[in-house]
């Protein structure tokens, strides 16, 4: 990864995007297809008018993006556009001319599977600046006018798909289904955002020099400081004083020890955390590298 970093960045947008059709149409035409297993999004839709039809996947996943790559020009931009249109003619093309084996016909095997090498190859897409299932610009377009977020627009297109194909292929298929698409969905997460989650941590407490100190000299984090006051309790509302308010980024795996180490320092002292979808750069990139 180190060295694909080095790179320039249109040669390794191009690299992610290659590799996304490729995974994706290993996922479809060895797990899913033979199978006649569904996902959600349009990929999904685009299984579904396959096997209802008996169409050619590749043609049909290119005209189901059709609409979404026009409307990702408008809602996002041009390149977008251009690069989401290369990535699913990429994929139609692996699906035309790649042979891919069939793995397998455990139901439990092709959904997990099947879902994780698809979510592998839409998440590189994603990578690669691109959307390899066009769902999410659906939901963002739809957004723009409703009331409703993202994840309940898609959830609420997926449910159609999934009592489709129960109508079609039957309860245990979409079922199975519905398990592909979970799958998928989390490995489309790691892949985006990588495997190690960090964890922002803000500590308020009135030892804060003995706990800044602690963090940067004996656990080696990078924090950042904000100025703030404390007080402001129900008894004594008037009564306030200033405070530096500590935040850190740090792994998941270390909040425990993070923790032991203020509530040492100070018992009383809060502390809140919350998820942090990327980190890059500064000392916490440098640190967790040595892991």
């Amino acid at each position: 990864m180190r060295s694909l970093n080095r790179l320039p960045p249109i040669v390794q947008d191009i690299i992610y995007m290659i590799s996304g059709a490729i995974f994706s149409g290993f996922a479809l035409k060895s797990f899913l297809v033979p199978n006649k297993f569904l996902d959600g999004g349009v990929t999904g839709i685009s299984l579904l008018v396959n096997e209802i039809y008996d169409l050619n996947l590749g043609i049909v996943i290119i005209l189901a993006n059709i609409p979404f790559v026009i409307m990702g020009g408008y809602l996002v931009n041009k390149k977008f556009a251009l690069k989401t249109l290369s990535c699913v003619v990429a994929l139609a093309l692996c699906l035309s001319f790649i042979h891919y084996p069939m793995i397998t016909q455990d139901k439990l095997l092709v959904s997990l599977f099947g879902g994780v090498f698809l979510g592998i190859g839409i998440g590189l897409a994603m990578r690669g600046g691109c959307a390899l299932d066009g769902i999410e610009i659906l939901a963002l377009y739809t957004l723009r006018r409703s009331s409703f977020s993202i994840s309940e627009i898609i959830l609420g297109l997926n449910t159609i798909i999934f009592l489709v194909a129960a109508i079609h292929f039957g309860l245990e298929t979409a079922l199975y289904s519905m398990l592909t698409y979970f799958a998928a969905s989390r490995t489309i997460d790691y892949v985006v955002e990588g495997l190690e989650e960090y964890t922002g941590v803000t500590i308020i407490s009135g030892k804060s020099e003995e706990i800044k100190e602690k963090l940067v000299m004996h656990l080696g984090r990078g924090i950042t400081v904000y100025k703030g006051e404390r007080g402001f309790m129900k008894d004594s509302f008037e009564l306030s004083q200033d405070c530096d308010i500590v935040f850190t980024v740090i792994t998941r795996l270390e909040v425990r020890r993070l923790n032991n180490v203020v509530h040492e320092i100070d018992p009383k002292a809060f502390i809140f955390t919350s998820t942090i979808k990327e980190a890059a750069g500064g000392i916490l990139k440098h640190h967790a590298g040595k892991h």
